[in-house]
């Protein structure tokens, strides 16, 4: 096991890992932990009582936090004709078509979404299926990727729509939800946004207790968590 760093283990120590902090508490605690030398992510995880081999519990959405990631998402469009020209108006980072997919094939994965127009999904499925579905990056119907509508739908991901999706062995969702420099305003109010889709999203299939567990992180911070009976 990896020996931890000084300030690692004194962020440690001022985190009770057993404790369930509410949102305010475990906000604050986090930046005030964070003493990285650059803006850390803030990433959310939280396990769910779901069984993804189930279709229904097979959880994934889209949702826009308000304050956005923090980050500029690059994004792939596969279209042509007046689709791609949209998206190039609508600051798509890559467009194409076949082009596109070889260069994916090869090994080329610098971007954070995609989208795809309808037309072009068989063209895509059969090379790119393999390559981006493991990382959930493939253009997806139900995440509202595979769209004819590119100029919103890049607008939507470039303002901050992020995808979530269960894990399918463990039922974790994990999601970016910030930076440590956000104000703690924001960061409760993107946390709430999307604990509020994860709670919309639940099957009628799942009884019983939906949100096992809620922790929040930063890249070189520790988990803190969070009491799940608040998004109850």
């Amino acid at each position: 096991m990896p020996k931890r760093g000084k300030r690692y283990s004194e962020i440690k120590e001022q985190v009770d890992r057993l404790q369930l902090y509410t949102v305010d508490e475990a906000v604050s605690l986090l930046k005030k932990t964070s003493r990285a030398k650059f803006d850390e992510t803030v990433d959310l995880a939280s396990r769910l009582s779901v069984n993804a081999q189930h279709a229904d519990q097979n959880i994934r959405g889209i949702v826009t936090l308000p304050h956005g990631t923090g980050k500029s998402a690059r994004v792939v469009v596969f279209a042509e004709g007046d689709a791609a020209r949209q998206a190039e108006e609508a600051g798509a980072d890559f467009v194409g078509t076949d082009d596109l997919v070889d260069k994916i094939v090869d090994g080329w994965i610098d971007f954070d979404a995609t989208i795809a127009t309808p037309d072009l999904m068989r063209t895509i499925m059969p090379k790119l299926g393999r390559v981006l579905g493991p990382r959930g990056l493939m253009p997806n119907a139900k995440a509202g990727t595979v769209t004819t509508d590119v100029t919103e739908t890049i607008q939507n991901i470039k303002a901050g729509q992020i995808e979530y999706r269960v894990e399918r062995t463990s039922g974790i969702i994990h999601v970016p939800i910030g930076k440590t420099s956000f104000e703690e305003t924001s960061i409760k109010e993107n946390l709430n946004a999307i604990m509020g889709a994860l709670v919309a999203a639940r099957p009628p299939s799942v009884k019983g207790r939906y949100i096992r567990s809620v922790a929040i992180s930063s890249t070189m911070g520790v988990g803190i968590r969070i009491d799940p009976q608040q998004f109850a």
